[in-house]
């Protein structure tokens, strides 16, 4: 596996393992829609949260939630429709990102929630 992709798998279990410690039920981890992936699903109380995991070995050339741009939510909402229909919901959702700046010296998480909305 290429590098970048252990560091992004490493960022998902530590974005998992910290949004249970915040008290949110993990539904799903990499659900997938055609080509578009979630990276967690999960629930806080009754709100369905999407969330985008960012992770980078250094803030240098920006902070990892940057990388998210129109294009990513794009998809990102997409996908969630799928999800939603999928599983026969409706209820209140949101997208929130989960930052990471992983490396030998630091692991700093920064979670945006409600980073985005959908048009």
């Amino acid at each position: 596996m290429a590098k970048h992709n252990e560091l992004g798998k490493k960022g998902e279990e530590i974005a998992r393992r910290y949004l249970e410690q915040k008290g949110y039920v993990i539904a799903a981890m990499n659900w997938r829609f055609d080509k578009d992936e979630i990276d967690i699903v999960a629930w806080q109380g009754s709100v369905l949260v999407i969330v985008e995991v960012k992770t980078a070995s250094t803030d240098y050339f920006g902070a990892p939630e940057e990388a998210v741009d129109a294009k990513k939510e794009a998809f990102l909402i997409r996908a969630t429709e799928a999800y939603l229909e999928e599983h026969d919901l409706d209820c209140e959702s949101r997208f929130d990102i989960v930052a990471i700046v992983l490396n030998d010296r630091k692991q700093v998480i920064n979670h945006i929630e409600e980073a985005f909305y959908p048009e």
